[in-house]
């Protein structure tokens, strides 16, 4: 992919997640919200069994009661294909970090588990998304979280800063993964954690099967297969990766849980 289509593609992903946080702000439900983010109806990926017609993510994807008493609005945003706080097994006192934050859902869930004694960051790239994100955490009353732009190939945080980094449905959005798997690495301390929610291919699938199922902005065309994903982990150094399929996102294509650990020691 060259630079220029790399920048096109970046673009378009701000501007549908932007155009997301708008309507989730104005007080527009999750289906309304979802409507804004895809750009579904403006092709012909509307019919029947397409991915970016069904409900395959979503604030849906919670468990009931799980998302109680947060700001409607963070509720709303959620555009997420799963619950990486139920795959990253959060623990009192723990740091944590948000690859692609959005409107906050995942950084205020995981606030509440890590407890005051914890904390929770949240990187995004777009501004109203940010500014969503700060709105909520403010009417959750939530002290313990920062939210903060940059991009999650390049993480505004020092190496070993967290113990845990979790992502929804986000890296698929990247057009650098492996710089992505190298700053999750980077920011995480020794034997520190990943536990990722994602849209993953099967491995027969090529990359123009993929972009035939769906677009890059809906997740679908740019995410990787299962064994690249367990390929990036291991060369940026991780160990005891793990590829799960939950639910299918498109066909021989799949939401998954991502799970792997940074070594405790470089002996």
């Amino acid at each position: 992919m060259s630079q220029t289509a790399d920048v096109a593609l970046r673009e378009q992903v701000r501007a549908r997640y932007a155009q997301a946080a708008t309507a989730a702000s104005g007080g527009a439900a999750a289906d309304e919200v979802r409507a804004a983010e895809s750009d579904c109806c403006s092709t012909s990926c509307c019919t029947p069994g397409n991915a970016e017609s069904d409900g395959w993510s979503g604030p849906g994807r919670y468990d009931p009661g799980v998302t109680d008493g947060l700001p409607a609005e963070a509720v709303a945003a959620s555009l997420g294909c799963g619950n990486p706080l139920m795959v990253a097994q959060l623990r009192e006192g723990e740091r944590v970090l948000d690859l692609g934050s959005g409107g906050g859902i995942d950084v205020l869930l995981s606030a509440q588990r890590v407890g005051p004694s914890g904390f929770a960051y949240g990187v995004d790239m777009t501004d109203e998304m940010l500014d969503l994100a700060r709105a909520n955490a403010a009417k959750a009353g939530a002290t313990n979280v920062e939210f903060l732009r940059g991009d999650i190939e390049a993480v505004p945080l020092p190496d070993e800063a967290v113990d845990v980094v979790i992502s929804n449905c986000v890296i698929n959005l990247s057009t650098d993964k492996p710089a992505v798997l190298s700053e999750m690495f980077r920011v995480l301390v020794p034997g520190g954690r990943i536990g990722i929610s994602d849209v993953v291919a099967e491995d027969t699938l090529t990359p123009q099967e993929r972009v035939s199922r769906g677009s890059y902005v809906n997740c679908i065309a740019g995410a990787l297969s299962r064994t690249e994903y367990l390929d990036g982990l291991a060369a940026v150094g991780f160990i005891d990766a793990e590829v799960t399929f939950t639910h299918e996102a498109a066909p021989e294509m799949h939401a998954a849980i991502i799970k792997a650990n940074k070594p405790a020691s470089s002996e």
